[in-house]
């Protein structure tokens, strides 16, 4: 509730969200948020030191709601525009969340390597494929939530991509929500071996 309230006081000066009702911005972001990470947690375990980036966080979602629901994972939140990463920083270091690095900076100048690359409304999967595949470790995910399947872009997908939808259920919200869980096809195959 900590995170809602500053979302709300930042976001009357800074329009950090369209939404301006806290109960709406808890059920569309927050809990939206939290069913991606518990769709994380099925698909990669609870994480140890598992280093995730949040491309395009803006008011750091899905970012900070992993950080506050994973303390064990690494969380680093890149946007381009700085008053965003002001209250990603400024957001972290009001709650306490030690496992956060906020970059103000355009994804493509970001190096490192990651086990999960996540994404919350950035683009489509094919321009997240290609801005992000440098960040993107020897047996990373890319982890992309919608709204609705984006049916069209899955035939944009480079040949060496492969991605699998995982529906998500919101509680409170009556929309479709859904995570595209994309990886090097290698590291799929690789997998199964």
């Amino acid at each position: 509730m900590a995170y809602v309230r500053l979302m709300e006081r930042w976001n009357t000066t800074y329009n950090l969200t369209a939404i301006r009702d806290p109960r709406a911005m808890v059920v569309q972001h927050v809990l939206d948020c939290v069913a991606a990470v518990a769709a994380l947690d099925r698909k990669r375990g609870t994480g140890r030191g598992e280093r995730v980036v949040d491309v395009g966080s803006g008011a750091g979602l899905p970012g900070l709601v992993i950080a506050m629901t994973s303390p064990n994972r690494l969380v680093t939140c890149v946007d381009s525009v700085g008053k965003k990463a002001a209250f990603m920083r400024q957001a972290s270091a009001t709650l306490g969340l030690k496992n956060v690095t906020v970059l103000h900076a355009r994804v493509e100048d970001v190096s490192g390597q990651f086990d999960v690359v996540a994404s919350r409304a950035f683009s489509s999967l094919s321009t997240l494929v290609a801005t992000t595949r440098h960040l993107l470790g020897d047996c990373g995910i890319w982890m992309a939530m919608k709204g609705k399947a984006p049916e069209p872009e899955f035939a944009e997908l480079e040949r060496d991509v492969s991605f699998h939808v995982e529906p998500l259920v919101v509680p409170q919200l009556n929309a479709e929500r859904c995570i595209v869980w994309l990886e090097r096809a290698a590291t799929a195959s690789a997998r199964l071996s």
